[in-house]
């Protein structure tokens, strides 16, 4: 049976009214300011708060992709809500938002599990009520149009896990004749004191324009950042370089501080890409 991982976060994360969906991410995209990115986007890092508070900064990464074709988005998330070790794969069905449903792209899926069927493994129940895949999604649906997703889920982030992502996701791509797009969903650092926030979050921000993956693993495993999804951010960093990527660009950044106006403890967003 083919599985249909329903909307868990429409209504409250972003609407949940399809018009007005489509209305507000549109505004986002209107109002991003994305200067002429010199070079094809392969690597995408997205923010993955409610809409309210991330939805404009993701709106840079997405705007960019404005005019590309990519036949499989291939979107790495952190898990939030379940623990466990690995991948967490929705191996075929389709992903619905209010925008309407997404197909999995399965034949990708059947040959990730094939390659390493130890990190990766089909888990639907983990990615029910989690939010940091599906929010991606309806902005996907409204800049690209005509494509499939490999939803991914990481549990426990480590280097034998973002490095090994990596590894598994680039040997299988290199083989397809299919033009992909390899998405990190993750929010920055949480809660600190508004100038703390933009010191931390600065890190990641120096790490990424200087496209340092060795850096970035470093400075997350000795805490020189928080990020939520920071192994899917390495893993999409590294896959991306795989891939022939030569520079990273970071597009924008706020954290919650800068909409709310309370900057007693904010959390930080950041929309980047790696180009070839």
């Amino acid at each position: 049976m083919d599985y249909i991982r329903e909307p868990s976060v429409a209504g409250s994360f972003y609407p949940d009214n399809p018009s007005l969906l489509k209305r507000t991410i549109e505004k986002y995209l209107d109002n991003a300011q994305v200067p002429m990115v010199d070079g094809e986007p392969i690597g995408l890092i997205s923010p993955h708060a409610g809409y309210m508070y991330s939805g404009q900064v993701a709106a840079y990464g997405y705007k960019a992709l404005i005019g590309k074709t990519y036949d499989t988005v291939i979107i790495i998330a952190p898990s939030h809500r379940s623990y466990f070790e690995g991948i967490a794969v929705i191996e075929k069905g389709s992903y619905r938002t209010p925008l309407g449903t997404v197909s999995i792209d399965q034949d990708l899926t059947s040959k990730i599990l094939k390659e390493d069927s130890v990190t990766f493994a089909p888990n639907f129940q983990a990615h029910l009520g989690e939010h940091s895949v599906e929010v991606q999604i309806p902005f996907l649906q409204i800049v690209l149009k005509d494509f499939a997703i490999v939803p991914l889920l990481m549990g426990a982030q480590n280097r034998k896990t973002w490095r090994g992502v990596a590894s598994v996701l680039f040997n299988v791509a290199q083989k397809e004749k299919k033009k992909f797009l390899f998405l990190a969903s993750t929010d920055l650092s949480h809660y600190f004191p508004y100038e703390k926030a933009k010191k931390l979050d600065g890190v990641v921000l120096r790490n990424v324009e200087e496209f340092n993956i060795e850096k970035m693993e470093k400075d997350y495993e000795n805490e020189s950042y928080e990020a939520c999804g920071g192994g899917p951010m390495i893993s999409v960093m590294m896959i991306s370089r795989l891939m022939g990527a030569k520079k990273g660009i970071v597009l924008k950044y706020a954290n919650s501080g800068d909409v709310s106006g309370d900057k007693s403890a904010v959390v930080g967003y950041m929309s980047a890409l790696f180009v070839i």
